[in-house]
């Protein structure tokens, strides 16, 4: 257990061993699932609990620190690997109650059970006094459900952020020392979870801009003693344009595709494109999303299966639909022997990107001088996009 300031503890757990979230999202640098005790004059709060396997660590963390009463638990968010805990900490602490919003109360109710009574539902802006020290509640849906919200330690300028700020990094660090693997664990976590909510992410990192803040705390990773890190990390993922990069995302299945993507990669390189080139078939989805955070252009590579696209590739597009990256433009090249609906299949999948689309390339076969000739014009093509809109 570490001390943030003074009556601020940490209390919960590290999981160094799982390696995927949600049966979606790698994990490689495993996580933590961060819960926060803050004892005031008058009353004690806890702040979000962790994934119901580390229950007892979290129980055993408040028995060590003579915990005999805690008179609030502040659900920021009602996903379980914050709130699964709840009933047993209820169990513990009789005398507690939940404090969260509306809708989060209705989602817990749901999900984990917990019986109405035990509720306070707080407003956007609303304080709770805990004698000494002040939680302020922040209303902020869609950080990264409907019913989130932030909770602010006035006195002590803490902001507990939840799932904001947050990153998948197991560590035995408090703070956010090593600058570089916290970058890329949050910039990763971003991609996968808040990237298709930046519009509201923008609202929420204005509405901040009226809090002091000597410390972000949030539900996963280290914690910011330094915030304009990762405030800026924020800022310059949803507000900045999109950088001069194409992303080509491919599977191959003999060669004919691998060498289209090989030679258009080449072909971009040498117009000044900075090119991202994955393999989904042995890709780490989340770098593949870090990638789209920052792309003004993805290119699919898909062979023809079946009269359409490769099942992996089609896969990979419907991540980056619901993903909802803020590409500019999107394109499809590949190979196929009698024939197909590849363009039109893929095009249907990606509804929620509001990108151009560039000419297609589809070779009969193995590739020959037109398709060269063709890859080569789309690589123009998309130089000169990348040009008119000033991306950099």
């Amino acid at each position: 257990m570490d001390s943030i300031k003074p009556g601020i503890t940490m209390v919960g757990a590290i999981d160094w061993d799982r390696r995927l979230f949600d049966s979606l999202i790698p994990l490689p640098d495993g996580t933590s699932y961060n819960s926060y005790l803050v004892q005031g004059s008058e009353k004690t709060a806890l702040i979000d609990t962790v994934d119901p396997p580390f229950k007892d660590m979290l129980l055993n963390n408040l028995e060590q620190l003579k915990v005999g009463r805690i008179d609030y638990v502040i659900a920021n968010h009602a996903e379980q690997d914050h709130s699964g805990s709840i009933p047993e900490v209820l169990n513990k602490y009789p005398e507690a109650k939940v404090v969260c919003t509306e809708k989060c109360k209705v989602m817990l109710i749901d999900l984990l059970g917990v019986p109405a009574e035990k509720f306070i539902t707080v407003k956007d802006r609303e304080t709770i006094s805990l004698g000494d020290r002040t939680l302020e509640f922040i209303h902020a849906p869609w950080v990264h459900w409907p019913e989130t919200m932030l909770t602010y330690l006035k006195e002590e300028k803490t902001l507990f952020s939840c799932d904001f700020f947050g990153s998948h990094l197991a560590t035995t660090d408090l703070y956010a020392t090593d600058g570089a693997r916290v970058y890329e664990a949050a910039k990763r976590y971003y991609a996968e979870i808040m990237m298709p909510f930046r519009v509201q992410i923008r609202k929420n990192l204005n509405t901040l801009k009226d809090y002091e803040l000597d410390i972000i705390a949030p539900s996963h990773g280290p914690v910011h003693d330094k915030p304009e890190f990762i405030r800026q990390a924020y800022h310059s993922w949803t507000f900045n344009e999109p950088k001069n990069t194409a992303v080509i995302a491919y599977v191959s299945m003999h060669g004919s595709t691998r060498e289209m993507v090989n030679y258009l990669s080449m072909s971009l390189a040498e117009k000044g494109v900075t090119v991202k080139q994955f393999d989904i078939t042995v890709t780490d989805i989340g770098k593949l999303a870090m990638a789209l955070v920052d792309a003004a252009t993805v290119v699919v590579g898909t062979p023809t299966v079946l009269a359409g696209a490769h099942p992996n590739v089609a896969y990979a597009v419907i991540l980056a639909n619901a993903l909802r990256p803020d590409v500019r433009f999107l394109s499809i090249i590949g190979s196929y022997s009698w024939g197909g609906k590849t363009v039109e299949q893929l095009a249907g999948l990606i509804p929620n990107l509001k990108a151009e689309i560039l000419q297609p390339v589809l070779s009969k076969g193995f590739p020959g001088e037109a398709d060269f000739q063709a890859l080569d014009n789309l690589a123009s093509s998309i130089a000169e996009k990348h040009k008119e809109n000033g991306f950099s």
